[in-house]
């Protein structure tokens, strides 16, 4: 069952990487659709005035936007620097604390994330499922 999870996740990452390197960078939209920033397909985050808010490397560090190393994101769970899983998505979008509670919700078809009530928080089409938990969910680019 461990196996078919994690090849159930690779396909879900390689799917959202491929559409997130489709295009030149996603916008990111709070529940009313206004734009709030945006992600390229290299992992690099704006915010809504095109400043540099952020990170993601290719080998899952999560940086802010003075280059220091706030996570680490391995195959679909959420690290802090101190190595404590914070989070993790399952296959169906679902997004965890680390110890399992439901913080949202990232539909893979349109993008949409929700929280734990369901009530629309943002969209995020095209974007890597892990990065929109870390931008929606952990907060990791708030100022």
């Amino acid at each position: 069952m461990k196996r078919i999870r994690l090849y159930v996740m690779a396909a879900v990452l390689a799917v959202a990487g491929i559409m997130a390197g489709q295009a030149s960078a996603q916008v990111l939209r709070d529940a009313d659709f206004n734009s709030i920033g945006r992600i390229n397909g290299n992992g690099v985050v704006r915010d809504v005035t095109g400043r540099s808010a952020g990170s993601f490397d290719a080998d899952g560090t999560v940086r802010d936007i003075k280059g220091n190393a706030v996570g680490v994101i391995k195959e679909l769970e959420i690290f802090d620097m101190e190595g404590t899983r914070i989070g993790y998505i399952n296959t169906d979008g679902t997004v965890r604390d680390g110890e399992s509670n439901i913080l949202g919700y990232i539909s893979i078809n349109d993008g949409k994330v929700t929280d734990a009530e369901k009530k629309t928080i943002g969209f995020a089409r095209g974007v890597r499922v892990d990065w929109i938990a870390c931008y929606y969910f952990f907060h990791f680019f708030d100022k």
